[in-house]
């Protein structure tokens, strides 16, 4: 297996691995400690949600990176080491700045406008595997 493959890989299953475990913790802890922190009703429930969305997003691209490992190993091409990138991108912008957001106070939620570069890198990572594999 290449070195290309390998990090991909490696990169998609330590984002799972992560995700599993900011899922259980999502699951099993996150409610209580906002609630220790202060937070209840409708806010509680948003943060909780917008928790959750971090690391939906985050295992469907972890899993993505994955693919795209193993493709690379089939056929090296630079739209999909591009993709590649926006994935691993979209994830730290999106889902990292997601969950600094369900945790943070109201003088962070600037970071919420950041957030939707995140999502485009994602989008922009998907426009580019179907563009590799329709070009190469």
């Amino acid at each position: 297996m290449s070195s290309l493959s390998r990090r991909w890989i490696t990169i998609g299953a330590v984002l799972g691995g992560l995700g599993v475990a900011f899922g259980a913790y999502g699951a099993h802890g996150l409610s209580g400690f906002l609630e220790r922190s202060g937070y209840s009703g409708d806010d509680l429930h948003r943060r909780v949600a917008i928790f959750e969305t971090a690391v939906r997003y985050q295992m469907l691209h972890a899993i993505a990176l994955v693919l795209v490992g193993l493709g690379l190993q089939l056929r090296d091409s630079s739209w999909w080491r591009m993709a590649a990138w926006a994935f691993l991108f979209g994830v730290l912008i999106f889902s990292g700045l997601l969950k600094v957001l369900a945790f943070a106070g109201p003088q962070w939620n600037w970071l919420g406008a950041i957030v939707p570069i995140g999502g485009v890198l994602m989008i922009v990572g998907w426009a580019l595997l179907a563009g590799g594999a329709l070009r190469e």
